[in-house]
């Protein structure tokens, strides 16, 4: 996936030909660039931008200084890229706006991660992601100390509250959803959203599933339904959880905590390739 997302991404910004570069530089031209940081925060995409600029050209040579999940600084110099100096412009920007955004992640999500330390909740991130990079995206988070929920809608169960509307209730949500996978010979975990006491009473009373969402569930509400809660089932907290009231959700016990703010409100890193130029 991650090679398809460079093949398409190079496509988008070459189309049939880089003419900025293609006019005035000549073809056998050697630069030598490095990759300058003028923010603070995480770095993430090092890996990525390694694997774009070598499946666009093998011949380009990476002296990395920095690696992913560093902690960076203004000045600091993450890498070193020699080779075709019409390489190095062709593939420029498309690894400049990937580790900027990726970068961004990783610094949000380690910032909420270090909030929550010393707790025994884990942040995961959610499907609310950039169409068609979400691999990156979710990569960005694992690099910034945080965990991917599921991929996508194949590779977990999640009976939310559309659904438990339109099958008309949450029993018989659960109870078609365990006979389809029985019928598909599928493997996947369950989990259900909640929206107040009564509809997680309702799925105890079903059982068979592996997580329930606590959803728009206040600390407080939290910590007294948790101990009616069996172990073997994992609980998680969403809805109306930011940086401000985080820890507060964190402290009650739950296992998970999940939060769409770590992919769709992020403000990119300022990251910069300058070339190196030898009068």
């Amino acid at each position: 996936m991650i090679d398809e997302i460079i093949d398409f991404a190079l496509k988008e910004d070459i189309g049939d030909g880089d003419h900025s570069s293609l006019s005035c530089v000549p073809e056998s031209a050697q630069g030598h660039a490095k990759l300058l940081v003028k923010d603070h925060g995480i770095l993430a995409g090092v890996s990525l931008a390694k694997k774009i600029f070598h499946r666009y050209d093998p011949n380009l040579e990476l002296e990395i200084h920095l690696l992913d999940g560093a902690k960076i600084k203004p000045g600091d110099i993450v890498f070193e890229v020699k080779g075709s100096s019409r390489s190095i412009l062709a593939t420029e920007r498309l690894v400049l706006n990937f580790m900027q955004r990726m970068s961004g992640i990783a610094t949000q999500t380690n910032r909420i991660v270090q909030s929550i330390e010393g707790t025994e909740a884990n942040l995961l991130d959610t499907r609310k992601t950039t169409p068609g990079i979400r691999a990156l995206e979710k990569w960005a988070v694992v690099i910034g100390g945080g965990y991917n929920h599921r991929f996508g809608l194949y590779d977990m169960i999640m009976i939310k509250d559309n659904h438990i509307d339109y099958a008309g209730g949450i029993t018989k949500a659960i109870e078609r959803t365990k006979a389809y996978l029985q019928e598909k010979n599928l493997k996947l975990k369950i989990e259900v959203e909640v929206r107040d006491e009564a509809e997680l009473d309702e799925v105890l009373s079903v059982g068979g599933i592996d997580r329930i969402l606590l959803d728009n569930f206040t600390p407080e509400l939290i910590k007294k339904v948790l101990p009616k809660i069996p172990s073997e089932i994992e609980t998680e907290a969403s809805g109306g959880i930011d940086a401000s009231n985080i820890l507060a959700y964190a402290e009650t016990g739950v296992n998970y905590i999940s939060s769409g703010a770590l992919t769709h409100s992020v403000k990119s890193l300022d990251l910069s390739l300058k070339a190196v130029y030898n009068a």
